[in-house]
């Protein structure tokens, strides 16, 4: 029987499942303004609208990765660091070039628009997986017979 306080026990799977559900609203919600904005005017400003559909399939991406496999899955790992570099390369460029968006994307400000959540959330999953990484490592292997 599974510990509940162990790394792959319910209590841990509680926050991943809280993880799931807000990449799935951020992906709902970054789709929803991506296509708007493409929909309304997308040669107002293309750069931006298409960033902002980048960081919908992100989103996308990395929920259906936490889905299948939780803290387990590589790709999640490497869907995180690829959400973080564009998270700060595009608020970097967004406050050091504002006019080459010429409208705001998910992205722009850091995620300022979403209060910083789009920052914050590649972050406290690569936080969440490299620490249930470990503890999975520190316990103790399971007898044969105990499986």
């Amino acid at each position: 029987m599974t510990d509940p306080r162990s790394p792959s026990g319910p209590r841990s799977r509680g926050f991943e499942a809280v993880l799931i559900i807000v990449y799935a609203l951020f992906a709902l919600s970054a789709t929803a303004r991506s296509l708007v904005q493409m929909g309304r005017d997308f040669s107002f400003a293309p750069v931006a609208y298409v960033l902002s559909l980048l960081a919908a399939l992100t989103y996308i991406a990395v929920a259906v990765a936490l889905v299948r496999r939780g803290r387990r899955s590589p790709l999640a790992v490497v869907l995180c660091l690829i959400e973080l570099v564009g998270v700060l390369a595009v608020g970097t460029l967004s406050v050091l070039e504002p006019a080459l968006l010429a409208d705001d994307t998910v992205w722009s400000g850091y995620g300022q628009g979403y209060g910083y959540v789009p920052l914050l959330l590649p972050i406290v999953a690569l936080v969440y997986i490299v620490l249930g990484r470990r503890a999975r490592r520190a316990e103790p292997a399971e007898p044969a017979a105990a499986r």
